[in-house]
């Protein structure tokens, strides 16, 4: 029985799956955006989200935990570009999300050489279709009320420009 075994083992070992989650996480971090399986996504948020949360600046408040934040992330990125990125800006940009910060988006289509789910994983703050906010033609008001202010003067409407009559065209001479 499988009591208390949370994890996706993914058919690796565990050398191979802790090196293919960093990789993973990082190129996520990096490009706000990967395509992969539905197995190794759900694998990667257990894996990456917790990362996100310590790189929030509520917990880096003072420079030890900062300090002690960034080697527990980098011990399990080993990419320091991808610690940079996650703290600079991914880290002030999930400041006010309670957690959550990935999102999983299953693709129609599934791998051509062994028919596997396929699905896209991106970090939910970086999507630019989902969180910018719905522009709304702001709608006129309208009032049953009449206007009881003056009336304005008005410029004065000019006559239409008619166009001149069309003349036939002339006889050719020959």
């Amino acid at each position: 029985m499988r009591h208390n075994k949370k994890f996706n083992h993914l058919g690796r070992k565990s050398a191979h799956r802790k090196a293919m989650l960093s990789n993973m996480a990082s190129s996520l971090i990096l490009n706000k955006r990967i395509i992969t399986t539905v197995a190794k996504a759900k694998a990667l948020k257990m894996y990456v989200e917790p990362l996100i949360t310590r790189s929030k600046p509520a917990n880096n408040a003072t420079q030890e935990e900062g300090t002690t934040n960034r080697r527990v992330v980098f011990s399990y990125l080993q990419n320091k570009y991808a610690v940079t990125e996650l703290f600079h800006e991914v880290g002030n940009k999930v400041a006010d999300r309670p957690g959550g910060y990935t999102r999983i988006i299953r693709m129609p289509n599934m791998r051509a050489g062994d028919a596997a789910d396929m699905c896209m994983m991106e970090l939910v703050d970086f999507n630019d279709v989902y969180t910018a906010e719905a522009k709304k033609p702001a709608k006129a008001k309208t009032t049953r009320r009449s206007k009881k202010s003056a009336p304005k003067a008005e410029a004065p409407v000019e006559a239409p420009v008619e166009a001149p009559a069309e003349t036939p065209a002339e006889e050719t001479k020959e």
